[in-house]
């Protein structure tokens, strides 16, 4: 997601203006006299709006992307991150805020340590860095790391600065012998003339080997270029017709357990083989000029056989969910896996028309843990939080949703979830403006999922899940 580096947002607290419990999925999509007023809630009457924790005051810029591991949660802000207390969902509690500034701060976490992706042009690698020009050649962008051992005092231990910042990061655990060390994949793109360590052509990403008893090593081991043939030109139209030219990759999916990733590229969507995890090969691509505009992210189902792409049409600063721009742009395309290649199967959009002062799109999700079904709670910015079962990838379901109207803490277009991911039975939203929501999925078709407990869940790095164990991401 772009947000114009700089912009720092007001903290209020969340007004509820009412509650209407929906009795049943509307399989219309609603009209502009049905848009929420200002910060009411409207949800499907099997989820449970648990608990708001409103963002803490220290932060004061939006929240990014999330990570879980045991009890805890960690969510991300372009001013620093957070790590939350979730022991109790229902009680979920602050334990600490980090300030640390630089966008977009999307983190991942693994042991002890804590990943903070970087893709903001800073004076210099410490947390005291104030903003500047990436055309000064004295620029630092990249990844952060920290030491989370102490959850009341994480500390910043090392920073590696990579090719054009980190705009987000994938984690891949090291097997075998190398199970000591473990491989951050650094996605990044929109290259210019003007910065010095961002020069186009830019179709490669970076890959950072860190020894787990020695983080403060870590370095900069590959930079692999996964587009030699200089990937989608793009076709220059303006919004929302446009079609991205790929400069990189914004979001990169990893399947270790299968040896596979999934790389969303701006132009293009890309299937990969990391058996090597320091020499990745793109093993497949594919395109939609006709309505993807930005290949934003991807998940893959549990079987590893198929994938969703979302498409962040507008950049996630646009009003992309009303009737103008329709169903197909600005949705999720599902793609099944067969003889390797990727096979289009359908678009999902949520159906509920967002007033034109909404920012809502396609953004970032994870699966719902239930054996034998392809089921996925995710995002929408203001168009708020959506459960959709794929099993049937050519006909995938709403089953469950919640959501605000119109953000009035904040801008027009420039609030909303950007991010929701099941946990250990949980339902996580990560709010720009207005905090961490938790929710609770009470559905027939999800209840297998409470046998399914995770240790760690960082939604770039899937691991499969059975019932009555243990996933470990």
């Amino acid at each position: 997601m772009f947000t114009p580096h700089g912009r720092r947002l007001t903290r209020r607290l969340l007004i509820a203006a009412g509650v209407a419990a929906l009795t049943a999925l509307s399989t219309v999509p609603a009209q502009a006299a049905d848009i929420p007023a200002p910060g009411e809630i409207v949800k499907s009457a099997n989820i449970e709006h648990v608990r708001n924790v409103p963002r803490p005051a220290e932060l004061t810029d939006i929240h990014t992307d999330m990570a879980f591991q045991g009890d805890y949660a960690y969510v991300g802000n372009y001013s620093g991150f957070s790590i939350y207390d979730i022991r109790r969902p229902n009680r979920t509690t602050p334990v600490s805020s980090l300030v640390c500034p630089g966008g977009q701060m999307d983190v991942s976490v693994y042991g002890n340590l804590l990943f903070g992706a970087v893709d903001s042009s800073r004076s210099d690698d410490s947390c005291q860095s104030t903003a500047q020009p990436a055309s000064n050649k004295d620029s630092w962008e990249g990844v952060r790391i920290f030491d989370i051992s102490d959850k009341k005092n994480p500390k910043y231990i090392k920073s590696v600065e990579t090719n054009c910042g980190s705009h987000t990061l994938t984690l891949v655990p090291g097997k075998g012998r190398d199970r000591r060390n473990v491989y951050v994949y650094v996605s990044s793109y929109n290259p210019s003339a003007t910065f010095p360590d961002c020069q186009p052509p830019h179709d490669l990403i970076s890959i950072i080997k860190v020894p787990l008893r020695n983080p403060t090593a870590a370095a900069v081991v590959a930079t692999p270029n996964l587009f030699p043939d200089g990937g989608n030109p793009g076709d220059g139209l303006p919004y929302p017709e446009r079609t991205s030219a790929t400069s990189g990759c914004h979001d990169i999916t990893a399947y270790p357990e299968k040896n596979i990733a999934a790389g969303a590229c701006m132009g293009e969507g890309i299937l990969m083989d990391i058996s090597d995890p320091v020499s990745p090969k793109v093993t497949a691509t594919v395109r939609d000029d006709e309505n993807f505009a930005f290949w934003h992210s991807a998940t893959f189902n549990n079987e590893g056989t198929k994938v969703v792409f979302t498409d962040e049409l507008g950049g996630g600063t646009q009003a992309t969910c009303n009737e103008a721009i329709g169903p197909n742009r600005g949705a999720n395309a599902y793609f099944d896996i067969v003889g390797g290649q990727l096979v289009f199967k359908s678009y999902f959009k949520i159906a509920r028309h967002q007033a034109d002062t909404e920012n809502c799109v396609a953004h970032n999700g994870s699966l719902i843990p239930v054996k034998g079904k392809d089921i996925m709670v995710q995002a929408w910015y203001q168009g708020g939080i959506s459960v959709v079962d794929f099993t049937d990838s050519a006909s995938p379901k709403e089953i469950a949703f919640f959501e605000r109207g119109p953000d009035s803490t904040a801008p027009a277009l420039s609030g909303g979830h950007w991010s929701a991911y099941y946990y250990n039975g949980y339902i996580y939203g990560s709010d720009f403006n207005l905090g961490l929501d938790i929710l609770k999925i009470n559905d027939p078709r999800t209840r297998s999922a409470q046998g399914v407990k995770f240790d760690i869940l960082n939604a770039q790095t899937q691991a499969s899940y059975r019932e009555r164990g243990h996933g470990h991401h």
